[in-house]
Order: structure tokens, then C-alpha cells, then sequence
């Protein structure tokens, strides 16, 4: 191991991923010096084995469902997708899992990118140990941010490296699409995941510790993706553990808490991700290796006046679009900081604020139907105090959810704050619903009174009808 040189920049971003990215581009358009350390590629998690390949995965599967639901169009897509060219699109939108385009577009900004692992070494101090060997040490006038995300979390049983199981990772990437495929959790990944690859052949068995899918949502949302992926054809089984997992002559066997057993080709465990801090030095700062990171509303970590954690790693919402978010804030923050200027605006919606975290957190789970919501479920509004209710509309009664297609089944709910007559949540499950839900966030972060909801005039006939359907109900 070599030492090579230490250069000293403004600001040192630990992870390229979009929320590494768009901390540099803050801070970039702020003037400062930065330097974006990645050990893997740069775009991560999201270009390559999330975001963009579950969801080109998944837009075929989808659009042959809202085929089959319109007559003249149903018959001629009654075959199976083409799964080889699935896979080929797939590849081109990670780019063949070559980061050439991320790399010129921080070039493009005028940041300096490090390959290797990047470790804290002491306050505003980070060693690049690059893979042949080269140490390069880091330090920041000002800001340390960590963007290294979260990796999927595996469940302690005994054996399963050898089993070799997927996770999202393998899911997502996969060249080929197993006859049978075990899907091990509720949650998003494993809804989509269940999603794609029943409607490419695969034979799918969901195992759910809990009561159903999709948890943390409204539970109809839950049970409407249910019933459509077990009318697709996967069996769904609720109240179900896996005790163990191996593999015989080339096959999965999974045997439950119950004593049954589940054959497939593969097995993909969805049950959850874990933070990517257990190698950056946390402990030469005073912080625990493999933790997440508290932050306050800049996204400054607790009781650290130059380390910030954007994105998974401070565990406030485990989403791309809610870390791009952060890194907004956190950029600007640490620009306004080097800036001297003495007050930043950390009100509840303020420029330095990211207050979304606690009250707008938007999601689209791209099943068919899809579920999307923003802002809090009738549940934890009720936990956290407010005086609430909810309002439910079938999406039968929207003209334009039959037009988008025969046999159409959607719900919708708003929950409303009884005291401030403001929304404090919604959410949507039907096809086509991801593209209705930022009209939700906007009255949710603009905490748009619903009297003044009652004047924003859905077009006719579309889906956002549902919007006059709902405020209709709760007006009686």
C-alpha cells in the first residue's frame, strides 16, 4: 500500500450514487471545490440495480396488462412478452452496466472523481484506497457528505451462501428468467419483483411473514396487488417464515416455520436492506461501524458541525427520489454555511429544511394495479395525535378509470386533518395511479386547504376525477 498525495477540497462526497450526485451538484453550483469518492459505479444502486432495471423490467408486463383490458387491442397481446427482449432493454437502460455517461456528467460540473473505497480517517479526513494498492487522503474545508446507501439485508439463516439466493441485485440483473422463483417478503422489491417475472414464465411463490403485502401503505393496497398477482397465477402465502433453505440436485428447498416445502429454481430474499457504513471509518469519528446516521433537518448528523448523511444511510425514508431530495438540501446548507451566512432558513418547509421527510414522502410501487402514496396512512396519522378521517372512493365511479379499461379496480383515500382542514395523506391503487400521485403531494406540502381543494377542477374524463369523487364524499 502506497501513500500518494493528500489534496485538500471544499467538500468530499462519499458515495456516486444520484444522492452523491446531486450533493455535488449543490455544492458545485455554491462554488466549492468537491470530490466524489466511489467504489463501485458511479450512478449506483439506482442506474444499475434498482430504479431504472425493475422499472424497465416492469413497464412491459404493465403495458400488456392495460392492453388486455381494452377491446380491439385485448386479443392481439394474448401471448407471452418476448423475454429475451425484456432482458435487452433492460440492458440498455444500465447501460450495459457501464457508467461512461455519469462519469462525463460529473466531469461535466467540474467534480473530481476517486475510484476505490473511501473511509473516514478523522474529522474533514477521507482515504481513497484505490484497487491497485494507492492511498490518496482527502481532506474538507468544510463538509463530509456520506451517500453510501443501504445493500439488501439477509436473514441469519444457516447455509445460505452456499444456496447462493438472489437479492435485489441478482433480481434485477438477471440474464435469465427461472421456471420457478421463490419471492421471500412483502414489501416493494418483492412485489415487483413477483410482478416481472410471473408475467415472464416464471412460477412464483410469495412467502410473507406478516398478514400481507405491502405493509407500510393503506392495507387495501396490499390486497389489491394480491389478488392480482394471484389471479396472474403466484401463490401468496401470509404468516409465513422461512426456517430454512437448501439446495438438492440444482433446486431450491425452502421448509417453513410450518414444516412445508418449497421448490424452485432460485430464491429471492426481498426482507429488507442494511446501511453501507460498515467499512467507511465511522469509528475514527466516534461512530459505530454499520449504523445508520441520525441527522436534523439539514441533514447534518448529530453532533457534528462538518459530517453529513444524505439518502439511506440516516434511515428517514428509503427512497431515490426522497434522497436526491436531501442531497438539494444538504448542498445548499453546507453552501450557505461556507458562505458565513449566519441564519439558515431550517423552519418546518424552509430552504435548509428537509421537511418532506417527516410529511410528504411520496412512493409509486409499480405492481399491476400500482399503489402510490404520499404522507401518512389513517393509521399513523392516528398515532401521531391528529384528528383524522378518511374518505374512500371506488375508482369505478371515475368515468375516466373506464376508459382506461374494462373491469377497472382502483381505490382511492384521502385522510383529512379534522383541526387544520389539510391533507395529511393519500393513496391511490389502480393502473395508471403512479402519475396522479405528485398532484397529492403538491396539497400535501403546500398544506392546501380543502375548501380550496373543491376550486382545482379535475379535466374530464381522466383518472383525476377521483380528486372531485373524493372531496364530494367528504363534503357530503
Amino acid at each position: 500500500m502506497t501513500e500518494t498525495e493528500t489534496i485538500a477540497y471544499d467538500v468530499v462526497v462519499l458515495g456516486a450514487g444520484p444522492v452523491g450526485e446531486n450533493v455535488a451538484d449543490r455544492t458545485r453550483a455554491a462554488g466549492l471545490s468537491t470530490a466524489v469518492v466511489e467504489s463501485e459505479l458511479v450512478g449506483g444502486e439506482c442506474s444499475y440495480w434498482a430504479c431504472m432495471p425493475s422499472k424497465a423490467l416492469l413497464r412491459p408486463v404493465i403495458a400488456r396488462a392495460d392492453a388486455r383490458r381494452l377491446p380491439g387491442l385485448s386479443q392481439a397481446v394474448r401471448g407471452p412478452l418476448d423475454a429475451a427482449a425484456v432482458l435487452a432493454r433492460r440492458d440498455e437502460y444500465t447501460s450495459h452496466w457501464h457508467d461512461d455517461g455519469q462519469v462525463r456528467w460529473l466531469d461535466g460540473i467540474g467534480a473530481d472523481l476517486y475510484r476505490g473505497q473511501g473511509r473516514l480517517a478523522g474529522p474533514r479526513t477521507v482515504t481513497v484506497t484505490a484497487g491497485d494498492g494507492n492511498v490518496v487522503t482527502l481532506t474538507a474545508r468544510h463538509a463530509v457528505a456520506v451517500c453510501t446507501g443501504t445493500r439488501a439485508r439477509l436473514p441469519g439463516l444457516p447455509g445460505l451462501d452456499e444456496v447462493r439466493p438472489w437479492t435485489s441485485r441478482e433480481a434485477t440483473s438477471a440474464e435469465e428468467v427461472p421456471g420457478r422463483l421463490i419471492v421471500v417478503g412483502g414489501g416493494v422489491v418483492a412485489t415487483e419483483m413477483a410482478t416481472v417475472f410471473q408475467a415472464l414464465g416464471s412460477q412464483v411463490t410469495v412467502l410473507v411473514r406478516g398478514k400481507g403485502l405491502l405493509s407500510r401503505m393503506e392495507p387495501f393496497a396490499g390486497e389489491l396487488v394480491a389478488d392480482a398477482l394471484a389471479e396472474a397465477g403466484a401463490e401468496i402465502r401470509t404468516g409465513t417464515s422461512v426456517a430454512s433453505v437448501t439446495r438438492e440436485n440444482g433446486a431450491v428447498v425452502a421448509v417453513t416455520d410450518a414444516g412445508d416445502r418449497v421448490e424452485a429454481d432460485e430464491i429471492l430474499f426481498a426482507t429488507g436492506r442494511a446501511p453501507r457504513t460498515d467499512d467507511i471509518g465511522l469509528e475514527t469519528v466516534g461512530l459505530e461501524p454499520g449504523s445508520w446516521l441520525p441527522v436534523d433537518d439539514t441533514l447534518r448528523v448529530e453532533g457534528s458541525d462538518w459530517l453529513y448523511a444524505c439518502g439511506d444511510v440516516n434511515h428517514r425514508a428509503l427512497l431515490t427520489h426522497q434522497g436526491k431530495y436531501q442531497a438539494r438540501i444538504a448542498g445548499d446548507a453546507i453552501g450557505a454555511r461556507a458562505a458565513g451566512v449566519p441564519l439558515l432558513e431550517t423552519d418546518p418547509w424552509g430552504a435548509h429544511a428537509a421537511t418532506a421527510d417527516h410529511r410528504a414522502v411520496p412512493q409509486v410501487v409499480f405492481t399491476d394495479p400500482e399503489a402510490a402514496a404520499v404522507g401518512l396512512s389513517l393509521a399513523e396519522a392516528e398515532q401521531a395525535g391528529h384528528r383524522v378521517r378518511a374518505v374512500d372512493v371506488d375508482f369505478g365511479s371515475v368515468a375516466g378509470a373506464g376508459l382506461y379499461g374494462e373491469g377497472y379496480r382502483g381505490r382511492a383515500r384521502m385522510v383529512v386533518d379534522l383541526d387544520e382542514e389539510i391533507l395529511r395523506g393519500v393513496t391511490f391503487v389502480g393502473p395508471g395511479v403512479g402519475e396522479l400521485i405528485h398532484s397529492a403531494s403538491v396539497a400535501i406540502a403546500g398544506q392546501v386547504p380543502v375548501e380550496r381543494l373543491w376550486h382545482a377542477v379535475p379535466s374530464y374524463p381522466t383518472l383525476s376525477e377521483v380528486w372531485l369523487r373524493l372531496l364530494e364524499s367528504y363534503r357530503g
